[in-house]
């Protein structure tokens, strides 16, 4: 049957996919409009499925929310040039917007939420059918402050890099909470204090260290305190508050100190830093061989 132009752009509008895609729904459906609708949806689903496999490491961290409480999502995609497609920055900030309102409990729920009368794992797949890349939710985190704190969120070089902090105090403000965010998207802490490093990370690095030192000639009897100064050292670059503190100059001030100059009764109480595509794997193109099999 014809299929009229006007028609083709009323279901593209409404859909958002493909001219061609949008006039071979009309035409499985007869002209009706909703039975196209669904036939795009159900063609969508199966894109989705055959892109599933595809490695998504690129995309962009979204978040949602106020100093009360907020959301950090990490949604991957493809390429970093879908990252920056309009379709995909709605998509984003909607999952954050989403989830930021429902606090889920785990990934699966967070798909599970319902999204304009459809699950979230639907109204992705509906995106990847128009914008054509594999795009998932990886991850993501919801803060809420306790009494007495706020949430502080910094983005960094437009949402490749996300942190949120939680602190509590008598004089907090965005100023200087931005500062430590800072520091956490520099220097990627992985632990707030160095009390919380795990004994094994310790007892595996002390083991390391140990046979370096040997190698190098150091007297055994000499080990044991050679080694509680490195491994000290060890666990406070490795935790927010005993980190050196970025801005400044000596390069003798600790985020710790740094903090309660600011405001002596303040306190971090936990934070979140996302960094999009963080050990993801991915793939190592050759672009002669891949010039190869296009010629093939």
């Amino acid at each position: 049957m014809s299929i009229s132009a006007q028609d083709v752009k009323s279901l593209r509008e409404k859909t958002g996919a493909g001219m061609l895609d949008c006039k071979k729904a009309l035409q499985e459906a007869e002209g009706n409009m909703d039975s196209a609708i669904e036939f795009l949806k159900k063609q969508g689903l199966a894109k989705a499925v055959k892109k599933g496999d595809r490695i998504a490491a690129e995309g962009l961290v979204f978040a949602a929310g106020d100093a009360n409480q907020a959301a950090l999502v990490e949604i991957n995609c493809e390429t970093d040039f879908v990252a920056k497609n309009d379709d995909f920055l709605a998509l984003g900030a909607k999952l954050a917007e989403v989830i930021k309102a429902n606090d889920p409990a785990d990934l699966e729920a967070a798909l599970a939420l319902d999204i304009d009368g459809k699950s979230a794992q639907d109204y992705i797949n509906e995106k990847i059918a128009v914008i054509g890349e594999n795009i998932r939710l990886r991850r993501f985190q919801v803060l809420k402050a306790s009494d007495a704190a706020q949430i502080i969120t910094y983005n960094h070089n437009n949402g490749k890099i996300f942190v949120a902090i939680e602190i509590a105090g008598d004089n907090v403000n965005a100023d200087w909470g931005r500062d430590v965010c800072m520091q956490i998207a520099a220097m990627a802490p992985q632990y707030l204090d160095k009390s919380e490093v795990p004994a094994s990370v310790i007892e595996a690095e002390k083991e390391i260290r140990k046979v370096q030192l040997l190698e190098s000639g150091k007297p055994e009897n000499m080990l044991d305190k050679i080694l509680a100064g490195q491994l000290d050292k060890f666990a406070g670059e490795m935790s927010l508050l005993q980190q050196v503190y970025v801005k400044d100059m000596g390069g003798k001030k600790k985020v710790a100190d740094y903090i309660k100059e600011c405001d002596p009764t303040a306190k971090v109480n936990r934070f979140v830093r996302f960094a999009v595509g963080e050990g993801i794997e991915k793939r190592q193109e050759d672009f002669a061989e891949e010039v190869a099999k296009m010629a093939q």
